[in-house]
């Protein structure tokens, strides 16, 4: 059956947004292969391997456009990934706030699991994903949710809010946490700019209004 032009006209146009994304996921920020590496591309991936074991992956392949800002980014990642001085259970939690504020797909692959697997509650995790405010939080996650949140949401952070996380965390502690959600922000802006794809078993966050 041939379609009449103007229903044709139709289609391609709802198809024209999808179309584009798959095709601009392929040529925006591609990955470059190590043989193509420049000398400082090579000296960057060189280090990374050396501080990660393993090469570099995920947001780290488009800043690789960048080496110098990848070298930057990975050694900065090394303390608020690992050793941040609100642990690094409370760290994935502002992880997954700041991923689910991006609609950052990749970054809730990866982290998601790991989030679960520190210690934050499924729950909390399936509420966060969709939206929600958990329900059930301990008193630490809540002080942790409801700083990242106001910090994301307003832009800043209201003097009770912060007097809570303070006397909890102490000034090197809010230093950061701020830092977390900042870092995490890059990361998701990187990715959603080279519209970064997650694997093949990977789900999309929920679309949520903006």
């Amino acid at each position: 059956m041939r379609l009449r032009p103007a229903v044709l006209a139709v289609a391609l146009a709802v198809l024209a947004p999808a179309l584009s994304a798959a095709a601009g996921a392929q040529d925006r920020l591609p990955t470059i292969p190590p043989q193509d590496y420049t000398p400082e591309q090579k000296q960057a991936a060189d280090a990374f391997t050396q501080a990660r074991g393993k090469p570099p992956f995920g947001p780290f392949e488009p800043l690789m456009h960048s080496p110098e800002v990848m070298t930057l980014a990975r050694s900065m990642g090394d303390y608020l990934r690992f050793k941040p001085k609100i642990g690094t259970t409370l760290s994935e939690l502002v992880i997954l706030l700041t991923a689910r504020r991006w609609t950052q797909d990749y970054e809730w692959y990866v982290h998601a699991p790991i989030a679960e697997k520190a210690g934050i509650a499924p729950e909390i995790v399936a509420a966060i994903r969709d939206g929600r405010r958990p329900t059930t939080m301990s008193d630490d996650e809540t002080v942790v949710y409801e700083f990242t949140a106001e910090l994301q949401d307003t832009r800043r952070v209201s003097d009770t809010t912060y007097a809570k996380a303070e006397a909890r965390f102490g000034k090197a502690g809010i230093v950061d946490l701020v830092a977390i959600s900042g870092y995490y922000t890059l990361l998701a802006m990187e990715l959603n700019a080279a519209r970064y794809p997650i694997p093949k078993d990977g789900q999309r966050l929920p679309r949520l209004p903006e």
